[in-house]
């Protein structure tokens, strides 16, 4: 991937955080219990913590989350034809909104000019400012994010899988392989539909994984890293999946590298409010549904 400045990096400077994994479980205990209020019908504030109830956070097992829910609804009964699921899942994570996923159904790919159509009727993409997606290299010609995802990817889907076949499991080789050829300086998009396929086709994708650093997780990842005295975050995603039975052994299942990274990004965002380099503004604002 190409050189990416990250805007998080100092975000917890200057934050003293004395056990960032007894930090890192307390957040998560915490969040799950919200999740398990909030869909039991308990009415809000589900939380005595202030931050969580003002600032917007993803939950504990992305498989939760609404945009995922999104995805594996779109791409559902897909996994006997492979070109065809990855196609859905790049689509999925270059729209990356519930709410144009859940208007469509996986089989309008096969007709990219009434998918345009479709979406030039309203704001098809999630939020630009936090997921951006740039235009994609294929071949020596350059397309735009609607280009990509209602042509592009229709035309390529073929080699797309083989490419990705040839990484054998591996998150991170998959997604350099496809970066290879589109050229994306930020590659999370490329990512999220690599380690998607995992959902659906673990034979394709291994779940267990590693994955790459995410700019939004590093911070917290490096705290983590340091406290265990260890030379990278592969290792320390290790070492968190090695302790979690210690210090949440009531989870729901057990992580793998892409829920540490997944949620050393919201750990990061939690204690930046903390640490006073994240506000409570704008889209940052958890509104609860009356």
């Amino acid at each position: 991937m190409k050189e990416l400045i990250n805007p998080y990096a100092n975000a917890l400077d200057g934050l003293e955080i004395n056990n960032p994994v007894t930090a890192f479980f307390n957040f998560c205990k915490e969040r799950e219990r919200i999740r398990l209020k909030r869909e039991s019908g308990t009415s809000f504030p589900w939380t005595d913590d202030p931050i969580f109830q003002k600032g917007r956070f993803l939950n504990v097992f992305r498989e939760d989350d609404r945009g995922s829910k999104a995805i594996l609804k779109f791409a559902n009964n897909l996994d006997k034809d492979l070109p065809t699921l990855i196609h859905a899942l790049f689509f999925s994570r270059w729209c990356n909104r519930q709410e144009t996923l859940d208007q469509l159904s996986s089989s309008i790919l096969s007709k990219p000019s009434k998918l345009i159509d479709i979406l030039k009727t309203h704001d098809p993409w999630c939020n630009k400012t936090a997921y951006p997606v740039e235009p994609v290299q294929w071949n020596g010609e350059e397309y735009n994010r609607l280009d990509s995802a209602t042509k592009l990817f229709e035309k390529i889907k073929d080699p797309l899988t083989n490419t990705i076949i040839e990484a054998n499991g591996d998150v991170i080789k998959a997604t350099n392989l496809v970066n290879n050829y589109f050229q994306m300086k930020n590659d999370f998009p490329i990512f999220m539909a690599v380690i998607d396929i995992a959902w659906f086709r673990p034979d394709i994708i291994d779940p267990a994984s590693h994955v790459p650093t995410g700019i939004g997780a590093v911070a917290f990842l490096d705290r983590l890293q340091k406290y265990f005295g260890l030379d990278n975050h592969e290792q320390t995603c290790d070492r968190m999946i090695e302790i979690q039975n210690k210090y949440w052994p009531e989870a729901k299942r057990a992580f793998q590298p892409i829920d540490i990274e997944y949620l050393s990004c919201e750990c990061r965002k939690y204690y930046s409010y903390i640490n006073g380099t994240k506000l409570f503004e704008g889209k940052n604002i958890f509104h609860p549904k009356s």
